[in-house]
């Protein structure tokens, strides 16, 4: 009998050990004292446990515990929401309301601490809405994981050196103001401070620019720098005229636009875990059928904001067994809504991935969905554009979508070569996952704006000033007590 349990004692532990080895626990939530997002997120992968039979009860035995104590109470206020990748993965998000100290993070599998858990700090820890900035800018972007360069930075900024903002903010505004059709701001960061001044009928959008400028003033203390970003989705500045430094969400091969990640992007990390419901981690765990329960047809829903949308119809309509494709408005060709509808409703995003392929076409620009197209673990359909996002240049055709021309005309022939080669279809889907975790997360995001403007502020030899008719704009009031260290210049400067 003893020896009985000695055995089962002995296989407990053998078994508790492997669990350990074959889960991965991962990513910036990890290091909440030096990376401050506004949803801290990391991810728990269970590998070799995988294939086990017990598999579907991962959800249920992977518990997550954070808490800390606060100031002024033994509990800090903090929301912890995990989402289930179904293929064996999970993300974890937590968001901090207050300052936390003594922060503790359990990872539990079956009531027991795996891997490294508990992860514990001392604290402060800083929710978002602290200001806080680091003053040593280089040593903030290698803390919080940041790349030092991006191609597309580099490509963006090679017609600029030794600018003069002043001379160039009034030609810009000279060419680019026209109030019905264009809006713009021209934005100052001194000593920290956001200043801007709008140009245009339409500049409701400055928010959106205000709010990663405010962002990331908060984390660390940004270079001195004048920009002038471009509120509205296309590019500016066409090649064959003078390159002025317009910064936009969207570029071109027709223009010289200075490219940021879009706005919808931006928002969606910035209010990540707050009112914005779709961004690229929580589409992660939106699908609720695995690959092989997905139908094999391609899906899109969308607005008639260009021809080849109209033709799309077409296309599907001629084809029902390979295409589910509706417009959902009619705006710029309302003359053929009689051919083209009836309008069908919106649906869910979430939706999309009970297809197993999804197809990307442009609207007026750019189509802003893909970073979330990418992130869903469905197999994207793109179409050949001249426009593009911060981010495309990195993208391989047949690596991490499935290229399409740009009149359609192929796209019959891809679902069908998407539906004959499955496992290429969905080892697609998996490198785009993969390509958006590791380049389109919150984290990366803000890392991309922070390097973009870092590098921007080496090329502009004007003195920055603030001029009499601009706006401030103020950091949303929050009370927080700000370690000393992170405002005194560091001894070895």
């Amino acid at each position: 009998m003893l020896r009985k349990s000695f055995l089962y004692m002995f296989f407990i532990i053998e078994l508790n050990q492997a669990l350990k080895n074959e889960i991965n626990i991962f990513g910036p939530g990890l290091k909440p004292e030096e990376i401050v997002m506004p949803a801290r997120y990391f991810y728990v992968n269970f590998t070799n446990i995988n294939s086990l039979s017990y598999k579907p009860e991962l959800n249920k035995n992977l518990v997550i515990d954070i808490y800390g104590r606060s100031k002024t109470s033994e509990h800090c206020r903090v929301w912890v929401n995990k989402l289930d990748r179904k293929d064996g993965t999970f993300i974890v998000r937590y968001k901090l309301y207050e300052t936390c100290f003594d922060l503790s993070i359990h990872v539990y599998y079956k009531r027991k601490d795996v891997v490294q858990s508990p992860y514990k700090f001392k604290g402060p820890v800083y929710p978002d809405q602290c200001h806080c900035p680091d003053i040593d800018f280089e040593h903030w972007l290698k803390s919080y994981g940041c790349s030092n360069t991006y191609e597309q930075i580099h490509k963006d900024l090679k017609p600029y050196q030794d600018i003069d903002m002043t001379e160039k903010v009034k030609k810009i505004v000279q060419q680019y103001h026209q109030p019905e059709s264009t809006s713009f701001c021209h934005y100052v960061v001194k000593e920290n401070e956001i200043y801007r001044n709008c140009y245009g009928k339409h500049i409701g959008f400055n928010m959106f620019s205000d709010n990663i400028l405010l962002a990331l003033s908060r984390k660390v203390k940004l270079p001195d720098i004048e920009l002038v970003i471009n509120l509205g989705d296309w590019p500016l500045v066409h090649k064959g005229s003078e390159p002025l430094p317009v910064f936009s969400w969207c570029g071109s091969d027709e223009t010289f636009d200075i490219t940021m990640p879009t706005y919808d992007l931006t928002e969606s990390a910035l209010e990540n875990m707050g009112r914005v419901t779709l961004d690229t981690l929580s589409v992660q765990s939106g699908a609720e059928l695995a690959w092989d329960k997905r139908e094999p047809r391609a899906v899109w829903r969308g607005r008639d904001s260009r021809a080849e949308r109209l033709k799309l119809i077409d296309i599907a309509r001629a084809n029902p067994d390979l295409f589910n494709a509706s417009l959902t408005n009619f705006f710029f060709f309302r003359d053929k809504e009689a051919q083209y509808g009836p309008k069908q409703p919106h649906i869910s995003f979430f939706k999309f991935f009970d297809y197993k392929y999804q197809i990307n076409i442009d609207g007026t620009v750019a189509a802003y969905r893909l970073p979330y197209l990418l992130a869903g673990g469905g197999t994207v359909l793109k179409q050949d554009s001249p426009y593009y996002e911060h981010f495309y240049k990195q993208l391989t055709p047949w690596e991490h979508f499935i290229p399409v021309k740009r009149d359609l005309s192929d796209l019959v022939d891809r679902v069908k070569w998407a539906r004959e080669n499955d496992d290429k279809a969905q080892l697609i889907a998996m490198n785009a996952k993969n390509f958006a975790n590791e380049h389109l997360l919150p984290q990366h995001v803000i890392c991309y704006h922070a390097v973009l403007f870092w590098e921007w502020s080496k090329l502009v030899k004007s003195k920055v000033h603030v001029e009499d008719n601009m706006t401030h704009v103020p950091q949303a009031a929050f009370e927080c007590d700000c370690r000393s260290e992170n405002r005194k210049i560091r001894e070895d400067l």
